[in-house]
Formats: structure tokens, C-alpha cells, sequence
């Protein structure tokens, strides 16, 4: 029995001969350049690999980034849109020896795919192009398929600390008390659900990300961008610290420290231009899971320190988008008129 039933429109409105929205335009400028950096990273990635099965999690990871990529660029040609430059061979030396273990091809394959979904979740509801819609459907698929696939990996090999358990309610309950909120005096209550999962999810993004700017800060040929690495990593260190123990007095297990997977190599296999980028990107995907955990939370102490986190990771940002503009990095994405400059022309 089909739940959705069918509405046939033949509207023009719908049509790939529609001018992109801005929405449409900017989503698809940023999930070319996101996807032209995995691209670049997961190429090096496949040429030091050994275990077959975080080998095939590898190609197929690769080979989402080429379909998506080819489709853009499709739409684009078609609507004579400027293609961005992205990243290229100059962005990889593909004989640097090996900087990363197996099991942290893993973890940062979890690590960029679900950046890859959030970007994709929020294009969907706001492109109307119909042609663009199923796009973002299939990229937000694909992508979770192959999620699924790295979940298996991760527990067939033991990779992961399941996420915690706790009882199951078998009856409703409603608050009564004010002192739900508390946080740091008085009467504080268990972590519920929620709080847990945002606190996982936090704690499992930031220790890959942290092994990452370990090894980005090994290999930076700039000394100012090896600097950039080196707060990267104390911020989310200090991150992670803040996580695990709220987890900790929870009686609740977390996902540990994956720094050891990061080789003693100091050959970049990268530039300094693509793993800024990686890490300006990533930063500013955090605001977007700090602010999600802040949405769900119920407790005072827990809201302060993802609001501390997020100025942290807001300001390294900034910084991390200056140096790109500085060095002139950074692509320009499309943007909307200038009416005060063509009126004083």
C-alpha cells in the first residue's frame, strides 16, 4: 500500500530551463568544493591502503565525489555558470609516504560523510528546481548508504565504542520540577537521550579531527599555517576533555582518543592551501553541531560549554579564513548584486 500519493504537476516552475535560486546556486558551489577537497584527500587515501574492506570504503567514498562532481558540472555548463577551480594534482603528492593507519580512514570517512549529509539535508527543502532537488535526493542517499557501510567496518573490526545504553521507559513521564534545568549546584539529574547523543557525536568528530590536525600540523610547509594546526588541535583537545567528562560522570562510555593512528612521517602529502580549507570547513561545520546540541540540551552547565566551544571554533575560523584570503586561497562563492556600486557608477 503506497503511504504518498502521486501529484502530477507539469508546472514550468519545475523545469531545468528555470533560472538556479541563489540557494540552489550557493549548494552547489559549496558541494562541488567539498567534495573536489575529499576528492584530492581520499586519491592519497587509496595509495596507502592494505585492508581490503577500508579499501572498497575508500573507492566507494571516491567514486560519490567523481559522480557528484560530474553532475555539477553538468548543471553548471548547462546554465553557463562558471565551473569552480576546486582543488587539483598540484593539491596532492600521491608518493608523500603514509601519514594516517587504516582505522583512521575509517573514522574520517564517518568524519566527512556526515559533514556531506548536513549540507545535503538542508538543500533539499529549500531547492525547488526539481531536477536539483533529486540531485541533493540521491547525494543525501548515497551518502547515507555508504554511512551505513562504514558503521558496519567500524563494528566488524572493532573499531568503535557502541554508543551507551540506558533504560528504557515503560511508562510517560513528565518534568515537575524547575530543577531539571540545573547544572552546576543543587539537585543535577542524569544526562537524558538527547544530550547523550549529541555528546557522542561530538566526542567522535572531534577525536578524528584532532588526529587530523596532528598530522596536518606535522606536514604544513608555512610556519603560520603549522601554527594554525597546532591551536586547532589544543581547542578541540579541550573540546573533547569537556565532552568525555560530562559523559564521564554519567557513568557513560565514549568513544577514545584515535591520535596513535597518525604516523611519524613529516612529508606533506598535501598542500597548505587544501588542509586549510579541510579544517575552515570542518570548524564550521562544529558551529553547526554545537548549535544543534544547544537546541535539544536541558541543562545550564551543558549549554555553557557548547556556547564556550562555539566562540572558540567561530574565532579559529575567522583566522583560518584570513590566511586563505591572505595567501588568496579562497574561492569566491556567487553572490548577489551590488546595487550601491552600480548606483555610483
Amino acid at each position: 500500500m503506497d503511504l504518498l500519493k502521486p501529484i502530477n504537476i507539469s508546472s514550468d516552475k519545475l523545469s531545468p530551463d528555470q533560472p538556479f535560486s541563489a540557494i540552489e546556486l550557493g549548494k552547489l558551489w559549496a558541494t562541488y568544493l567539498g567534495n573536489s577537497m575529499s576528492n584530492r584527500i581520499l586519491s592519497y587515501f587509496l595509495k596507502n591502503v592494505e585492508d581490503e574492506y577500508v579499501k572498497t570504503l575508500l573507492e566507494n567514498g571516491y567514486n560519490l565525489t567523481v559522480d557528484f562532481m560530474k553532475t555539477i558540472e553538468k548543471f553548471f555548463t548547462n546554465d553557463k555558470v562558471a565551473i569552480p577551480i576546486g582543488f587539483t594534482e598540484e593539491d596532492v603528492n600521491l608518493g608523500a609516504p603514509r601519514l594516517f593507519e587504516d582505522q583512521f580512514y575509517v573514522h574520517y570517512l564517518k568524519y566527512a560523510a556526515k559533514a556531506g549529509l548536513s549540507l545535503y539535508a538542508i538543500a533539499i527543502p529549500l531547492t525547488l528546481r526539481e531536477d536539483v532537488r533529486e540531485f541533493f535526493i540521491y547525494c543525501n542517499t548515497t551518502t547515507t548508504i555508504l554511512l551505513g557501510q562504514i558503521n558496519n567496518v567500524l563494528l566488524e573490526k572493532g573499531y568503535i565504542i557502541k554508543a551507551p545504553t540506558i533504560p528504557v521507559p515503560t511508562k510517560v513521564d513528565f518534568i515537575q520540577k524547575e530543577n531539571y534545568l540545573n547544572g552546576f549546584f543543587g539537585d543535577i539529574r542524569e544526562l537524558h537521550a538527547l544530550e547523550i547523543t549529541h555528546l557522542y557525536d561530538n566526542i567522535e568528530n572531534n577525536i578524528t579531527s584532532k588526529a587530523l590536525l596532528i598530522g596536518f600540523s606535522q606536514v604544513a610547509k608555512k610556519e603560520k599555517v603549522r601554527s594554525y594546526f597546532v591551536r586547532g588541535k589544543e581547542i578541540t583537545d579541550k573540546e573533547v576533555q569537556r565532552f568525555q567528562d560530562k559523559m564521564h560522570k554519567g557513568n557513560l562510555p565514549f568513544p577514545s582518543q584515535i591520535d596513535h593512528l597518525v604516523t611519524d612521517s613529516t612529508f606533506s602529502p598535501f598542500s597548505d592551501r587544501i588542509m586549510v580549507f579541510h579544517k575552515v570547513d570542518m570548524f564550521s561545520i562544529k558551529i553547526r553541531s554545537f548549535a544543534n546540541a544547544m537546541s535539544v540540551n536541558g541543562r545550564r552547565d551543558i549549554g555553557l560549554m557548547y556556547m564556550k566551544s562555539l566562540a572558540e571554533v567561530t574565532l579559529f575560523v575567522e583566522d583560518g579564513a584570513n590566511i586563505m584570503i591572505e595567501h588568496g586561497w579562497m574561492e569566491q562563492p556567487p553572490k548577489a548584486i551590488d546595487r550601491e556600486n552600480l548606483s555610483s557608477k
